[in-house]
This record gives C-alpha cells, sequence and structure tokens, in this order.
C-alpha cells in the first residue's frame, strides 16, 4: 500500500471544506488562497484550485468580483453566496463530527477483546 497516495486522498477529502473556509473569512484571491493553504502545510497548485472555484461559482456557492491591478490584469475575488454559507456551514459540522470519530478512535490505547461490533446508538460509515 502505497502511503503518499492514501495521504493525497486524505487531503483532496478535505480541500473543499478548506477553501471555503479561507473564502469565509472574507474576499479571496485564488493565489492568496495558495499561499494560504501552503502555510498551512496543505499545498494545492492553481491547476487544481481554479477548476475547483468554477464548479463551486457555477453551483452558486461562490460569487466574484474583478478588481483592478496596478501590476497587470484585473484580479478576480471570491466571496461565498448565502448558499455557500450553509454549505459550507453543513461542512463545517460534518467536519466536526468526523474529525471527533476520528479522535476518539485513534486516542484508544487498546482494543477490547470480545467486541464484535457495533451498537445500534454509534454511528455508521456507509460508502
Amino acid at each position: 500500500m502505497n502511503i503518499e497516495n492514501t495521504q493525497s486522498q486524505m487531503r483532496k477529502g478535505i480541500l473543499e471544506f478548506c477553501i471555503l473556509s479561507i473564502i469565509r473569512r472574507g474576499e479571496a484571491y485564488p493565489s492568496d488562497i495558495v499561499e494560504e493553504m501552503k502555510a498551512a502545510n496543505l499545498n494545492i497548485l492553481e491547476g487544481t484550485l481554479y477548476p475547483l472555484l468554477t464548479r463551486l461559482k457555477n453551483a452558486d456557492m461562490l460569487t466574484y468580483r474583478w478588481v483592478e491591478s496596478n501590476s497587470g490584469p484585473p484580479r478576480k475575488y471570491f466571496s461565498l453566496t448565502e448558499k455557500g454559507l450553509a454549505f459550507y456551514r453543513e461542512l463545517e459540522a460534518t467536519w466536526n463530527e468526523l474529525a471527533n470519530a476520528v479522535n476518539t478512535l485513534a486516542s484508544k490505547k487498546e482494543q477490547l477483546s470480545g467486541s464484535g461490533g457495533t451498537t445500534d446508538n454509534q454511528p455508521t460509515i456507509n460508502q
């Protein structure tokens, strides 16, 4: 099994949430998103970011405005729509739920012997 592939898949799974987390704080220029992601040790290429931003814009999660630049072409700044903010909040709740579940599992010291299944009040993972 390739650890790099697994790590990449884990990062891809949270990419949208991380990008929306940045934009939620205020208008964001794509290269600033790339830099903030890099500073958080979540490297992303602009070639990955732009299609994701376009998909989110087409789904009415984001809007943008053009701002003239003194050093080149106009810049496109993205912000969340009301629909995008609601979507972000749903992702945030899901993230918190998953992070808590993973932390609970990862922090257990040893497996209980004789425990072979789940109880009815425990969440299940559907794929």
